[in-house]
């Protein structure tokens, strides 16, 4: 019998696109790009920390929606607009995850992205 797919979504983050947020089949867990955008204002902050402090927030965010936390991600791909904003996005990684024994793998790559978007996320989890 096949498992039915579950759309799972972040109040105040929509894709401009018709694609939603992130997609729940079984215990698996796939998101579409999680960007540092304030799901509160929509404003997307010029300053690198902060909008890497909101991607991680929007990562906790989505993780509760799917009824897990970050200790359920598996894999999570990075897509920086700069290769300078690895730093920023490495100060949240460890704050996230602290024990160097205890973290998900993680790809990098340098790519376009559109407008004031420094960085985005997309992760591979198991409830």
């Amino acid at each position: 019998m096949a498992t039915k797919r579950e759309v799972i979504e972040i109040p105040g983050l929509s894709h401009g696109a018709p694609i939603p947020m992130g997609a729940k089949i079984g215990g698996f867990v796939f998101s579409s790009a999680i960007s540092g955008r304030d799901p509160e204002t929509g404003a997307l902050p010029d300053d690198p920390d902060l909008q890497a402090e909101l991607l991680f927030r929007n990562i906790r965010t989505f993780m509760k929606n799917v009824g897990g936390t970050p200790d359920n991600i598996g894999h999570m791909t990075v897509y920086l607009k700069e290769e300078k904003h690895r730093e920023a996005i490495n100060k949240e990684w460890l704050k996230m995850f602290p024990d160097e024994k205890d973290r998900p793998a993680r790809h990098a790559i340098t790519i376009e992205l559109r407008g004031k978007v420094l960085f985005q996320i997309e992760i591979i989890a198991v409830l």
